[in-house]
């Protein structure tokens, strides 16, 4: 069986013929590739794993502050709100640990980029904070989180990643919808529920710029990563009640790098348009001394 896959159709069409999960099917496309040996390619997301559930605790547990100054202790400050949040302590665990990440990574800690830096918390803070809600063991995470690989790598392919090239819709967008397939595998769902949340994730965020204050990936990146994963989640229950995406996974993908290549340059990554192009942002920027040149 060729495990190779290069569209959500692709990968549908795998996982109906041998009535595999995406997850297995990602693993077995990697095996195929003759690289690393089944044991070996799982090892090493068990390593990611681990990396991700660090970046999380220290989030919260251990003050974090960014070289410039602007961001740190938002998630512990969230973390120990959360029996008090409107949206409910669970989603406040889930949204408090996404920042924790990107806190982190701010701080010039280790973090894992699922598929960037400035996205990193997505897909741990769901995966995790829900695993340990539902006894998810690491074995079902690890395979969940090559389910989140198969939609990055698709993304990856047809359209972009980076917010340098499609904004952040690239970005957190693709971390939710990589985040939300793998909660609706992890939860019960099809293969193809599972492209239904992606594309779903990939909606809620079209258009979204990529705009950083002074250049950094901290404001508004962390708490765009709060909203991503709330994002994931949403499309994930959307997809596992049965609620379907009018316009398929593929074209999805399609659309988000049509509109990227619309964005104006200024909203992508250039610090030039937006949230970055704010008086406020300018003041900071100034001070850092990382002010645009014109």
């Amino acid at each position: 069986m060729n495990y190779f896959f290069s569209s959500g159709e692709d990968l549908l069409s795998i996982c109906r013929a041998e009535g595999i999960t995406i997850g297995e099917a990602m693993i077995r496309r990697e095996v195929l590739r003759g690289e690393m040996t089944r044991t070996d390619i799982i090892d090493e997301m068990s390593k990611n794993l681990a990396t991700m559930r660090t970046s999380i605790k220290e989030g919260i547990e251990v003050h974090q502050s960014s070289v410039s100054g602007l961001t740190g202790e938002d998630a512990e400050r969230l973390y120990r709100y959360k029996s008090r949040a409107l949206m409910g302590e669970r989603m406040a665990r889930i949204v408090a640990s996404s920042m924790a990440v990107v806190e982190v990574n701010a701080s010039m800690g280790k973090i894992v980029a699922a598929p960037t830096a400035g996205s990193s918390g997505i897909l741990p803070s769901t995966l995790i904070v829900c695993g340990e809600e539902r006894g998810w063991d690491d074995s079902a995470l690890i395979l969940g989180l090559f389910t989140a690989s198969a939609i990055g790598l698709i993304i990856a392919d047809k359209a972009t990643t980076a917010g340098a090239v499609g904004g952040c819709q690239a970005e957190t967008g693709t971390a939710a919808a990589m985040a939300a397939a793998a909660l609706t595998e992890l939860s019960g769902g099809t293969p193809h529920m599972a492209l239904d949340a992606a594309a779903i994730a990939l909606k809620n965020i079209m258009g979204l710029v990529c705009d950083p204050v002074a250049g950094l990936v901290e404001c508004p990146c962390i708490k765009r990563n709060a909203i991503g994963a709330a994002n994931a989640v949403l499309s994930a229950d959307l997809a596992l009640s049965g609620i379907t995406s009018l316009i398929p996974f593929d074209e999805c993908v399609a659309a988000m790098k049509s509109v990227g290549k619309a964005m104006n340059a200024d909203l992508r990554e250039t610090a030039r348009g937006g949230l970055a192009a704010t008086p406020t942002a300018k003041r900071i920027a100034k001070q850092l001394g990382l002010a645009q040149t014109e």
